[in-house]
């Protein structure tokens, strides 16, 4: 029977060393991304367009020792040949020395620039150590809007406008913190009453809320926009509040309530034996007791408003009211080669709901399993 028991520990304990292996090695593919945009988005500009971002770590990469001029009696049109004092001879036309010839010792010998320089390059791979020259103008120049210089793909110096990502950011807070708070606040009252409180057409009115659930927002940004055109709410942040509030109300509705109606019912008839009213019992017992849902639902919510393009561009159209997925999308339609921009845009845009996502994940899977064992 100890055997037994030992076997199957031991098999518990491999089972869960590969559950862990699968889910590092899938945590490391999701981090690669997000990483390459970090590493990228401090780098030099020219760096940049000539070499990728895992550059940046320790490698071997090819070093320039010498050259070798080829005199005028060489033509360039034939085969082209080259002693070495080593009695290493290397040999090939004008194209295949353009390419790069390897050496026996593993170097590597390469035509360099027209044919006019008459010039033969040698190169040897040797390590490198860190990227050191790193640096924040890339951050500067994305958040400050001012006009700023630096090196193209060929070295030349290039100049433009920056993008004021700072506008874009205050007006992304002003749209995401009350399109969360507005929807949950409503949302834990109407859980709190189909939970709790008996009325007619309970039922009915619950399972159109569960049926909004499967409405595309695409299909009802139409009418939506139609209804706002009528009531001159176009371009404001209340029009934008009042849809996000309108397409997260059904999804936190029904998240709550799952939650909410498992809470014992002994709580709430104590309070009711001790006179308190429905609105204290939800502001004293149910508010505190749903907070894991609360937050969960928050998280969604929050990184759902926070990366929404389409309803931002819809309703609060351009200009001033723009948020950061409007303004990163321009970078990319306005200046699409220029990576060291972009991936300071990028990651400017990430980090608050990567911020908000590990402030609140210790209730995010809490709030996830609400309602789903029962008895």
């Amino acid at each position: 029977m100890a055997a037994k028991q030992q076997g199957y520990k031991q098999q518990q304990r491999i089972s869960s060393f590969f559950v862990n292996l699968v889910l590092i090695l899938i945590c490391g593919i999701f981090l690669i991304p997000i990483l390459g945009i970090f590493i990228t988005s401090f780098r030099q500009s020219d760096k940049i367009f000539n070499s990728g971002w895992w550059t940046f770590f320790p490698h071997k990469e090819w070093t320039e020792t010498g050259e070798i001029k080829l005199g005028a009696e060489v033509d360039l049109n034939d085969v082209i040949r080259v002693n070495f004092e080593d009695g290493t001879m290397v040999e090939g036309d004008y194209a295949t020395l353009r390419s790069g010839v390897r050496l026996p010792n593993g170097d590597r010998v390469q035509y360099y620039g027209a044919k006019r320089t008459r010039t033969l390059k040698i190169y040897e791979q040797r390590w490198t150590g860190f990227e050191t020259d790193l640096t924040l103008d890339n951050y500067k120049n994305v958040l400050s809007g001012k006009v700023i210089t630096y090196k193209g793909e060929d070295g030349s110096l290039l100049s433009r406008k920056g993008t004021n990502l700072s506008n874009s950011f205050v007006n992304s807070f002003a749209v995401t913190i009350p399109a969360t708070i507005i929807p949950i606040l409503i949302a834990a009252f109407a859980a709190y009453g189909f939970s709790w409180l008996k009325f007619r057409g309970r039922k009915a009115m619950f399972t159109m809320v569960v049926a909004l659930l499967v409405v595309p927002l695409q299909i009802a940004i139409v009418p939506v926009l139609q209804d706002f055109s009528r009531l001159g709410l176009n371009g404001t942040f209340l029009g934008i509040w009042i849809a996000h509030t309108g397409f997260g109300l059904p999804l936190a509705i029904y998240l709550l309530f799952n939650y909410i109606s498992e809470i014992p019912r002994d709580i709430l008839e104590s309070a009711f034996i001790d006179g308190a009213s429905n609105f204290t019992i939800f502001t004293q017992l149910i508010l505190p007791l749903s907070v894991p849902a609360i937050a969960s639902f928050a998280i969604f919510q929050f990184l759902w408003v926070w990366n929404d393009y389409l309803v931002a561009l819809v309703v609060l159209g351009g200009g001033n009211n723009e948020v950061v997925t409007q303004t990163i999308a321009n970078i990319v339609g306005t200046k699409g080669s220029d990576w060291h921009l972009l991936t300071a845009g990028a990651f400017v845009s990430m980090i608050v709901p990567m911020i908000v996502f590990f402030s609140l994940q210790r209730y995010f899977v809490r709030g996830m399993m609400a309602g789903s064992v029962k008895g």
